[in-house]
């Protein structure tokens, strides 16, 4: 069965993060685990990011489950929206394990990014209810990296559904993916630089069929994982991978998945 590698990544993060709490919550269980839970459970508590410090509800209280999972890929965005008439802006957080990001011709990653975070008028049908005027108001939204993660995932969005046809169609778009990116404008961590060192590319012409491969960065060398065969290449073929600047190509090979560490990461 052919699978996307994208919904396989969530898939398998969130397997992850649910067996880790699964292991977790049986280890805490366990007649070991008990004796030293008292000593234990007021410093587990700090150690939680963004666990909640008002008083328990009810006396019931739970802080989120944090994993290693949650450390390497969490982010989180904020989405704001600026009423046009009181000048109010309402702001909502979101955590993400991976940024999708719509794609053009002969574009490139940053500017992508631009594009996610472009301002949104909302007016018509789309007004926004203000809760300080009291009714819907024309207003501005858009999306913002509040908190980058320390492994930037990027899916590249090279599947659509095209109207017209009345199916999904493989977008062969040349995206420029560089090897150090810099994210910016960001709320917290201001010009974040990351490292390429993983790409998960799609081959084929198609959504319903194809194959994937990997290139991967390891000890100073890139790569090609094809199935069993592994094989390494040289940094200077990665432009290979960024797609296609005519629309019928005899190249089926573009990136899909990036993978980006921070450079303040520690390893």
């Amino acid at each position: 069965m052919h699978q996307d590698a994208h919904e396989f990544l969530n898939f398998l993060l969130n397997e992850l993060v649910d067996i880790l709490e699964r292991e977790t919550n049986a280890a805490n269980a366990s007649p070991e685990a008990s004796s030293s839970s008292s000593s234990s459970s007021s410093s587990s508590s700090e150690k939680v990011a963004n666990g909640p410090s008002n008083p328990p509800v009810n006396g019931v209280r739970k802080d989120p489950f944090v994993t290693w999972v949650h450390d390497s890929f969490q982010g989180i965005l904020t989405n704001e929206t600026r009423c046009l008439r009181c000048e109010t802006v309402t702001a909502r957080d979101e955590t993400f394990f991976d940024l999708s990001l719509d794609i053009e011709q002969n574009s490139s990653i940053t500017s992508c990014l631009k594009n996610f975070s472009s301002t949104e008028t909302l007016n018509a049908e789309d007004k926004f209810f203000c809760d300080k005027c009291c009714s819907l108001q024309e207003a501005q939204k858009r999306m913002k990296i509040k908190k980058p993660p320390s492994i930037l995932v990027i899916h590249l969005k090279r599947f659509k559904y095209i109207e017209h046809l009345g199916r999904n169609k493989k977008l062969s778009y040349r995206v420029v993916f560089p090897m150090e990116l810099k994210l910016m404008n960001t709320v917290e961590d201001p010009d974040t630089e990351y490292s390429l060192f993983a790409v998960v590319v799609h081959i084929g012409t198609g959504p319903n069929h194809g194959h994937y491969v990997s290139l991967v960065k390891s000890h100073n060398h890139w790569l090609y994982f094809d199935d069993e065969t592994v094989e390494m290449i040289d940094e200077s073929t990665m432009h290979k991978y960024f797609g296609s600047s005519q629309e019928y190509s005899s190249n089926t090979e573009h990136g899909y998945i990036l993978f980006y560490e921070s450079l303040g990461r520690s390893s």
